[in-house]
């Protein structure tokens, strides 16, 4: 008996096979990173037991991604996507295999962590920027919103299985040298599976006139395109600041240990219970996609993410504590799938690498440099002023922003939008 035609449309993507090969390649290196992250989180902490510590951690993978941003979007718009996506992917395989090698050590310094760190993040800005621009070659267009929302509900699963998975590792091992050898197997999987993508629509072909030099005008034309769309730039940036103020993300192994006194294991459930909300919603969203009026959508559900964060900043409870985050992931995966459908539908094939380059840095500055950011924070304020002052912060982006990008509050369909925003928006700058 045939599947009804709406359950067959919930899943449409999944018809098209290297959609199918990237989603494996994906779920496996996040999953890899969120278990390293895991691992890297305790150690740390557990060599120094200073919040700020943790806030460098965020630093050290934030700062390689606001310098080379430049270059990894050029270079996904200049080669071959599958290709700059597998050479990341063993990239992180050498990079897990470094921190396994670290901890063999009786490490009593975090610099050498810090260093692997770095470079880390020099191979997620570009992991980034590929793993997002090719997205609108594996499926026609009229699939990619299907595609955006099971594209999100793979990285959150990854996000629940990766930290939980990574945690109860590191309590049963008594260390992180399991988890970074576990996560060195997974990101050579991640490699093997992405080498094996074919993409099924072409980018669109270039003008013979098109340079493929890299010039300051080249490089710098993904932020043009950016700052002309003024929806588009509310809507990252709002998302930038909540995320920013609002993320206590670097501050779990603090709160794991010394407020909801609790093991790797409790950690491993804190950082997995953002990602069990916004799987949920990504599923949700993915069979009921979003109508109406997406802007006053998106307003409201960066304003849940805030709520959810003071509430989980006041809580010594593990069980409100996992609520909170649960919801304000949630709350998080709305603005995610609102944010990649315009800026992937709204912007040419060959400007995808530049501008996705310039929103990583965008989402890249909330999470990285908002672990910095809270544990500075911490350090001064204390762990729970510092997360509840990030709650209250994100809700007052909220009422600035409505007023600062009135294109937000009057936003519609997200159809209507793309379209919209590709035919009266000004052309974008010519990159020959």
């Amino acid at each position: 008996m045939p599947a009804p035609a709406d359950a067959r449309a919930g899943r449409v993507a999944f018809t098209h096979p290297g959609f199918v090969l990237f989603q494996v390649a994906r779920f496996l290196i996040v999953a890899a990173v969120e278990m390293q992250a895991v691992a890297v989180g305790w150690q740390v902490y557990e060599i120094t037991k200073r919040p700020l510590d943790l806030g460098l951690v965020g630093l050290a993978q934030f700062l390689p991604g606001i310098v080379l941003f430049p270059i990894s979007g050029h270079a996904s718009d200049r080669l071959p996507r599958r290709v700059v996506l597998s050479a990341c992917y063993a990239g992180y395989a050498v990079c897990f295999a470094l921190l396994l090698a670290l901890s063999q050590r009786r490490l009593h310094s975090v610099t050498a962590i810090y260093v692997v760190l770095v470079l880390l993040g020099g191979v997620r800005s570009f992991s980034s920027t590929a793993s997002r621009s090719i997205l609108p070659q594996l499926v026609p267009e009229k699939h990619f919103p299907n595609a955006v929302a099971w594209n999100a509900t793979t990285f959150q699963a990854a996000t629940i299985l990766g930290p939980s998975f990574g945690g109860i590792l590191y309590a049963i091992a008594r260390g992180p040298s399991a988890v970074y050898a576990v996560a060195l197997l997974t990101a050579i999987g991640a490699t093997i599976s992405s080498f094996r993508i074919q993409p099924e629509v072409p980018a669109r072909p270039r003008e013979p006139s098109s340079s493929r030099s890299m010039t300051f005008k080249t490089v710098f034309a993904g932020l043009h395109f950016i700052w002309t769309r003024k929806l588009i730039l509310g809507a990252i940036s709002l998302d930038l600041f909540a995320v920013l103020l609002g993320g206590a993300v670097a501050l779990l192994p603090v709160y794991a240990r010394e407020i909801l006194h609790t093991g790797p294991w409790g950690l491993g459930l804190l950082r997995t219970a953002p990602g069990v909300g916004a799987a949920l919603m990504a599923i949700l969203l993915a069979h009921r996609p979003l109508r109406g009026r997406s802007g006053i959508t998106l307003l409201w559900a960066v304003g849940g993410f805030g709520v959810f964060t003071i509430v989980f900043g006041f809580s010594r409870s593990l069980t409100l504590s996992l609520i909170a985050l649960l919801l304000a992931g949630a709350s998080d995966m709305i603005s995610v799938i609102i944010r990649a459908t315009l800026t992937q539908l709204a912007t040419p094939d060959e400007m995808r690498g530049r501008v996705t380059a310039v929103d990583m840095i965008f989402i890249g500055t909330s999470n990285e440099f908002g672990q910095f950011e809270s544990g500075v924070t911490a350090q001064w304020f204390g762990t729970v002023p510092a997360v509840i002052l990030g709650g209250v912060g994100t809700l007052v982006v909220i009422a600035l922003w409505a007023w600062l990008f009135p294109e937000l509050r009057h936003a519609g369909e997200l159809h209507s939008i793309t379209s919209a925003t590709l035919e009266e928006a000004p052309e974008a700058p010519r990159t020959d």
